[in-house]
């Protein structure tokens, strides 16, 4: 008997065993790309942060490359090997800072019992971002450069602030009850949809003007424009 047919017989062919080391090679593989897009999601997770926190403390926008690696603890070929310029750094801290108020506004209105009282709930959950003072710290330099980054940015900036009315668009499509017919529901869906962006800029522009202001905002003045919207909006909203 050949030696092929023996280690066929023994349930090891010579193609299992030719496999066997190619095998370990691809795992080798996988195992240092993984390392390395781990290594590459903290570098970019370190810049990001530093971004902020040299937005923070410059109280604008242009923070240096230079300070923004210092903080994030690397290199400038760290920086320009995951950005290839300051403005994609901003964009990805525009991104994040977007998922971070979607995600606190969402979860704000989840945990309401009825619709009006997401709305409600969201319309007070973006209030905050001014109210709060670490809220407000970190939302300062973005809001007072809206117009800047639109002008820059207007793509992102617009698919940004969308997804932040979206939040408010399903709450108050909730909030319609009553059955209409095909060509009534078109109609009612833009309407909706109008309402929630005007809610959005109602809420923003509140937040914008009170950043830019030196007297902290009040909580009163808060409450007064939540029950001012809900009152038009046809919902709930007791006055203070």
């Amino acid at each position: 008997m050949s030696a092929r047919a023996i280690s066929r017989k023994s349930g090891r062919g010579v193609d299992s065993d030719a496999a066997a080391p190619r095998s370990r090679a691809l795992r080798a593989i996988d195992h240092a790309a993984a390392t390395r897009r781990a290594t590459c999601e903290d570098e970019i997770r370190r810049l990001v942060e530093a971004g902020f926190r040299a937005v923070r403390e410059s109280g604008n926008l242009e923070p240096r490359v230079a300070d923004i690696v210092r903080l994030a603890g690397l290199s400038n070929q760290a920086f320009y090997k995951h950005f290839p310029s300051k403005e994609d750094l901003l964009l990805a801290m525009l991104e994040n800072g977007t998922f971070q108020l979607c995600s606190y506004v969402g979860h704000r209105m989840e945990l309401a019992d009825t619709p009006a009282e997401r709305v409600k709930a969201g319309l007070e959950a973006v209030l905050e971002q001014a109210l709060r003072p670490s809220a407000a710290e970190a939302t300062r330099p973005f809001a007072l450069s809206r117009a800047r980054l639109a002008e820059r940015f207007p793509q992102e900036v617009f698919d940004s602030e969308a997804r932040l009315a979206a939040l408010f668009e399903t709450a108050l499509r909730d909030c319609q009850s009553r059955p209409r017919d095909r060509k009534g529901d078109s109609k009612a869906a833009r309407e909706v949809a109008t309402q929630a962006r005007l809610l959005h800029d109602l809420a923003m522009g509140w937040v914008e003007r009170r950043l830019g202001e030196p007297a902290p905002p009040k909580r009163a003045d808060a409450r007064r424009l939540v029950d001012f919207a809900l009152r038009g909006l046809g919902l709930t909203g007791e006055p203070e």
